[in-house]
């Protein structure tokens, strides 16, 4: 789900600086959570390299991830780093996906004391402008 509502200014991503990113950050104005893919291996990869991880071959393709996972770690940014003073304090995390990477995130959607390790999240996208969203993540609701 992408939110409506533009939260306050933050610096944006450089796309594409390092190497070739327009799938992800197209899957993401979709709210798709793409992420590098090897085809040999079976595996998936997160931060994008120009190779696969896992052999050092161009075997890598982009897929769609499920977009769930567990919390690994998190903690309580109070001290924002330049750009995003307005949004602190913030919950930063690690991500443990599904799909067996580790992405580093903002948690949004709770507090910090409903945070636990392991708690079941999602993805949810922070609407930068109107070109550009970004994955956060949430806890998972169950209704009653």
């Amino acid at each position: 789900m992408i939110e409506d509502t533009i939260k306050p200014q933050r610096p944006l991503p450089k796309i594409g600086s390092y190497l070739d990113t327009k799938e992800f950050w197209s899957g993401a104005k979709r709210g798709k959570l793409m992420l590098q893919f090897c085809t040999q291996t079976q595996r998936y990869q997160h931060y994008p390299r120009p190779i696969s991880l896992y052999t050092g071959r161009h075997t890598i393709e982009w897929r769609e991830t499920s977009g769930k996972g567990t919390v690994y770690s998190w903690t309580v940014t109070r001290s924002p780093w330049p750009g995003h003073e307005a949004r602190a304090p913030y919950l930063c995390a690690y991500v443990d996906l599904a799909e067996g990477v580790r992405f580093l995130c903002n948690l949004v959607g709770c507090s910090e004391d409903e945070v636990a390790i392991g708690m079941p999240v999602e993805v949810r996208w922070d609407r930068l402008n109107d070109e550009t969203v970004y994955p956060d993540f949430a806890p998972v609701r169950v209704e009653p």
